[in-house]
């Protein structure tokens, strides 16, 4: 067991989205990798926005994607004593003071702060006033005024900011709740997390944060923020770009290990290679090859990793999966062929879990009606006697193997003289409705003899 301590930090106020994922995923993968403790927090401070439901979909994401933790999950929300007592200590130590500016004097400060030019801040009006009227307040950490906040981040290198050009942050608003960028530094510093890793939209957060460990006494944590993922426009990724959240790729059909896959090469290389399993990225996965620059998100990519784990996907597996979407849809599959059989016919073809359910549909639930073109031109009085020979031969068998089955047809193609191109349209529009399906072998065999003569003998039927 190492000493490195890592951890995702969620905010409740919606679903897990694809960048935390893969906030979470580099965190969970560099802590299996080094041995070290994965630490889940839930930062529900902003109580108007958090919500359970969000807390369950984070927990349900994290779960389906295979990043389980060593720790948590913890709440801020339980830990309002801990943060109201560093105020005070911060207010005692002389680290922060109250600030009694009303809401219209701050904006008045920020307009005459941008027509002046300068960056439109807090002005320290308050910083050195030492009376205490029976006023609203809120309490301002005393940034340093002089030096600055630097630190080597694991992934950009050396970033150093002069705090002359920092905000005095509030650190506690009127109501008396916590602010996120004061109650962060405790959390991390109380659960002894020895590196931050994070989005690279929080550098600016943490440079403000490296004051308030040193005021705290509290010793300053490693940092390595990783970089953005984009659109293709080259914007930061929206629901313009298509799903945003995790789960939304379980629903369209997606593998958690296609998309894990996917999100670890969002900024993470290890030379050519693109398939990796868990075990290989647990293995390979290094802050060193973590590159600076923004990733764009390709769906086509994604789709392109969905479909060759599908196609190398256990069948069981996978037969689970495609029956709890075909229940979900009100078919019945309990009385149905074998459920991996069925999913070994389609395999080859299928980019998607949706896919995969609605090509195997047929199996479960005989044709209604035929695709009229397809039954104008394959189910008509021409082949009728194909058909028939068709449920002669079949029902006639005493094991129905693929070999049996093949065996059959050829009997059938003898008889009527016709090869399989033409009897094979026929039968898959008699058996699916449609013409599209697996090999017909396959889709005889996995059917079974009852269904096979069943559906044959309708469709006879139907030809007037």
């Amino acid at each position: 067991m190492s000493d490195l301590r890592v951890r995702f930090a969620p905010s409740p106020t919606g679903y897990l989205h694809i960048g935390g994922a893969r906030t979470a995923l580099f965190n969970f993968l560099l802590a299996r990798k080094e041995q070290g403790t994965f630490v889940l927090r839930i930062e529900d401070t902003d109580v108007e926005r958090s919500t359970q439901e969000s807390v369950d979909a984070i927990l349900q994401a994290m779960d389906w994607l295979g990043l389980s933790y060593d720790e948590g999950p913890f709440y801020q929300s339980d830990r309002y004593d801990l943060y109201k007592s560093k105020v005070s200590e911060l207010l005692e130590k002389g680290h922060a003071y109250r600030c009694y500016c009303t809401s219209d004097e701050l904006n008045a400060k920020r307009e005459e702060a941008t027509k002046s030019g300068g960056h439109p801040r807090y002005d320290g009006t308050c910083r050195e006033r030492i009376d205490q009227p029976d006023a609203p307040f809120v309490v301002r950490f005393k940034t340093p005024q002089e030096g600055s906040a630097a630190f080597v981040d694991r992934i950009k290198g050396t970033i150093s900011v002069e705090n002359a050009e920092l905000d005095d942050l509030i650190i506690q608003r009127t109501a008396g709740n916590p602010t996120y960028n004061f109650v962060v530094v405790i959390d991390d510093a109380e659960m002894g997390i020895t590196l931050v890793m994070r989005g690279d939209d929080h550098v600016n957060n943490t440079v403000r944060q490296i004051p308030m460990y040193e005021a705290l006494g509290y010793e300053v944590p490693e940092f390595a923020h990783v970089p953005m993922i984009l659109g293709a426009d080259k914007k930061r990724l929206s629901k313009r770009h298509g799903a945003t959240s995790v789960m939304d790729y379980k629903v369209m059909g997606y593998l958690p290990e296609a998309l894990v896959n996917y999100l670890v090469r969002l900024g993470w290389s290890c030379g050519d290679e693109e398939i990796f399993s868990m075990t290989d990225l647990i293995d390979k996965f290094s802050l060193d090859n973590v590159g600076r620059s923004a990733g764009v998100f390709n769906p086509e990519k994604l789709l392109w990793l969905n479909e060759h784990y599908i196609k190398t996907g256990d069948p069981e597996r996978l037969g689970g999966l495609v029956a709890e979407l075909l229940e979900g849809q009100g078919v019945v599959v309990s009385d149905g062929p074998d459920m991996a059989s069925v999913v070994k016919t389609l395999q080859e073809r299928a980019k998607t879990l949706v896919e995969m359910a609605e090509g195997a549909r047929f199996y479960f639930e005989a044709p209604i009606s035929y695709d009229e073109d397809a039954a104008t031109k394959f189910l008509n009085a021409e082949k009728r006697g194909v058909l028939e020979l068709l449920i002669k031969h079949l029902g006639a068998l005493a094991d129905f193997t693929f070999e049996d089955v093949e065996n059959a047809f050829k009997a059938v193609m003898e008889e009527s003289g016709l090869k399989l191109g033409k009897i094979g349209p026929t039968v898959r529009v008699a058996l699916t409705g449609g013409t599209v399906s697996p090999s017909i072998y396959d889709v005889v065999t996995v059917l079974g003899q009852d269904a096979v003569v069943t559906r044959l003998q309708k469709a006879s039927a139907s030809i007037s």
